[in-house]
């Protein structure tokens, strides 16, 4: 009888792909399975037969099932491939519909890391506010590191305020020149602390970020609009 193809044994059953992933942890007794994988043992049974048979799962002396080293090279492959898609998944709409383009390829790579994230949006009638969620989040933080293509007039004062523990900023010339034009007192306070850091990029860029000891930010760019962000917390 002709073999389905590994790619399909895999990829193509929820349960196994589960079962994979779940044996990376170690070796499992079936009622460890049933527990964790909500499943019974009629369901898994032949699902990890045919692990087995195609030796990527097999059952040890003590009963327990574990991956085969065959095994663990494709579950150590395929839970980066799951992790992501389902990063993407959750919030389907947002990645559709703004672009990723500003993002470097190494960490868009690294899309599947962002599992605990969640959007979040402000409703219209404050659409030209910073997001509370995203200000109170900078307040727990004791170092901050950001990028801001957008300017604000809370931000200086907010963020000199933080930068009494640590902040790292770049901006865009534009934004420097705004900031330097309206808040120059704050400027100079924020440039003077031994913890404060400040870079330009002559350039546009087509996204904001801030990355702290609580959470990560990522915001961008619809059209012309900045757009809700995706952030997760540490």
């Amino acid at each position: 009888m002709k073999r389905d193809k590994l790619l399909s044994v895999v990829a193509l059953s929820e349960k196994r792909k589960n079962l994979l992933i779940y044996l990376l942890e170690g070796p499992k007794a079936l009622n460890e399975i049933k527990s964790s994988l909500k499943v019974t043992a009629t369901g898994v049974l032949p699902q990890l037969r045919i692990l087995q048979q195609r030796n990527l799962v097999f059952q040890r002396e003590d009963k327990r099932y574990a991956l085969t080293r065959l095994g663990t090279v494709v579950a150590r492959h395929l839970f980066p491939l799951v992790k992501t898609l389902e990063v993407i998944e959750r919030h389907e709409n947002f990645w559709e519909e703004h672009s990723t383009e500003a993002v470097p390829m190494p960490l868009l790579l690294r899309i599947g890391e962002l599992g605990n994230c969640e959007l979040v949006e402000n409703p219209p009638e404050h659409a030209y506010e910073p997001h509370r969620e995203f200000l109170e989040n900078l307040k727990r933080s004791t170092r901050v590191v950001g990028i801001s293509p957008v300017f604000h007039p809370l931000y200086p004062e907010f963020f000199l305020r933080l930068a009494q523990n640590g902040v790292s900023l770049i901006l865009t010339r534009r934004v420097f020149e705004r900031v330097k034009e309206e808040h120059a007192r704050t400027l100079n306070d924020f440039l003077n602390l031994k913890n404060a850091d400040m870079y330009l990029y002559e350039g546009d860029i087509a996204l904001a970020c801030v990355a702290t000891d609580v959470f990560f930010s990522l915001s961008l760019l619809c059209s012309t609009r900045m757009e809700p962000s995706i952030h997760t917390e540490t």
